[in-house]
């Protein structure tokens, strides 16, 4: 066997260094580079060379030209929830390589649990638990009433062995919780090293694009919210999906930051039940549980997340500062474009807020990063330090520019058309997103200027 060798690897990008320098030339990030002993050759050659696995039908090596290659659609197999069917682009691909993060507590174990259990009453499927002994998953899946009878178990961190049974057991859907435990014999450093899970995630890939096995690979997250480990590993994967949720929420939003079969930031939203986590078919209508009296600083915005609007309220606050430093705090939304959003305010609103603290929350725990947000922000600035309350029948949305122009944002009737279906009748919206139709029991009102929205708004 090759001699094993000490080399110093980033832990942001993955890319590896023959001694130890300061700044990763590769990403650019200061202190990630850290050492890590016992990447063996025979380890390395076993990630990158062409492994044959029993099943696999073909070669990854032989050479096509690109008119000759095969386009017809992939099959998709539901999962059996809708709302981890639209995350993922329509369903399981055959092949694929999903990797599922969150912070401790989420409900990712749950809802993978929840999800091949059902799906083993069609196809072979293998649960790989890693982190808890079958024991603890046996009582969870009986505490949520699932069909255990044909799911296959498997208490393992060695990924030699957990191949080797998958071989045998020739499963369909492969689920490993999680790859910061699991471990090659060969490459010498812990489990969770970057090496260590790099090597690991190379070898389940390897395997399940060789077999058309869907694997699901459970990752854990940072302090700041991102996947922990190497940042090859979210290249390495097909699929990279966030399961998102306060402790003291019973919701929690799972959103597609990477997805090669279907639309990127595609949301999905659960409940989490003593049975588990339920579907919400409706999330506009857990986001708009109102208050039956209207107050001042909230409005309805229609954010569009992948492939449908969703209703969700806006929250702001405006107070005198206390220390002579005004405060600008978002929650849900980008805390500098909040600031950005105040200055043309001021010059092009005539809203003077710089003594004043700021507040905007969006009601449900849901993060916004499109700009559609922008004046209904504003709006519900200048409800809170007029402290005059909107109708509660107003939905608004529209990016607003640095000129104080009302620009109009995709999927602009669709969003109109939502908060028709919800109840609402009177719209404030870009004059570009404006129906050339009349909606029924829905009144548009257009505007091009942010002079002209806050006008309209105090004739509300």
């Amino acid at each position: 066997m090759a001699k094993a060798r000490t080399a110093y690897v980033c832990t942001e990008c993955g890319a590896d260094y023959s001694k130890w320098q300061g700044q990763c030339t590769a990403c650019q990030a200061w202190n990630t580079i850290s050492e890590v002993r016992g990447v063996s050759s025979s380890a390395s050659a076993g990630s990158s060379r062409g492994i044959r696995f029993e099943g696999f039908a073909g070669s990854l090596s032989a050479v096509q030209t690109l008119d000759s290659v095969n386009l017809s659609e992939q099959s998709r197999i539901s999962s059996g929830m809708q709302e981890l069917d639209r995350v993922l682009g329509g369903g399981l691909v055959e092949g694929s390589a999903i990797l599922m993060g969150g912070h401790p507590g989420a409900g990712k174990s749950t809802l993978l649990l929840q999800t091949v259990c059902h799906l083993a009453g069609r196809i072979p499927a293998l649960y790989v638990t890693g982190e808890e002994s079958l024991q603890q998953v046996a009582m969870r899946a009986k505490r949520l009433e699932l069909p255990t009878s044909k799911l296959m178990m498997l208490s393992e961190t060695s990924v030699e062995r957990v191949i080797q049974i998958a071989e045998a057991e020739k499963p369909r859907v492969l689920v490993v919780d999680s790859i910061q435990v699991m471990h090659i014999s060969e490459v010498e450093s812990a489990p969770g090293s970057v090496s260590q899970v790099r090597e690991s995630a190379a070898y389940l890939t390897r395997f399940a694009k060789q077999t058309g096995t869907i694997l699901f690979l459970v990752g854990h997250v940072t302090k700041d919210g991102s996947l922990a480990g190497p940042k090859v590993l979210e290249h390495m994967i097909d699929c990279s999906i966030l399961l998102e949720g306060s402790s003291d929420s019973r919701y929690r939003t799972l959103r597609g930051t990477k997805n090669r079969f279907g639309a990127v930031n595609e949301l999905g939203v659960f409940a989490m039940l003593e049975q588990g986590l339920k579907e919400v078919k409706n999330p506009s209508a857990i986001f708009l549980n109102r208050g039956e009296e209207a107050a001042p600083g909230s409005v309805v915005m229609v954010i569009w997340e992948g492939t449908r609007p969703m209703l969700v309220e806006i929250q702001a606050l405006v107070d005198v500062a206390q220390g002579g430093y005004p405060r600008r705090v978002a929650v849900g939304l980008d805390q500098n474009r909040l600031a950005m959003l105040l200055a043309v305010l001021h010059r092009h609103g005539g809203l003077h807020c710089a003594d004043q603290d700021v507040f905007v929350n969006v009601v449900g725990g849901v993060k916004v990063s499109e700009t559609s947000a922008d004046l209904a922000l504003l709006a519900a600035v200048v409800s809170s330090f007029r402290d005059r309350a909107l109708p509660q029948d107003l939905v608004i949305f529209g990016e607003v520019g640095l000129s104080g122009e009302i620009r109009p944002v995709p999927s602009g009737q669709e969003r109109i058309y939502e908060a028709a279906k919800h109840g609402f009748t009177r719209a404030l919206v870009p004059k570009g997103n404006a129906p050339r139709k009349t909606i029924e029991n829905m009144k548009v009102i257009p505007v091009t200027k942010l002079s002209d929205a806050l006008t309209a708004l105090e004739e509300l």
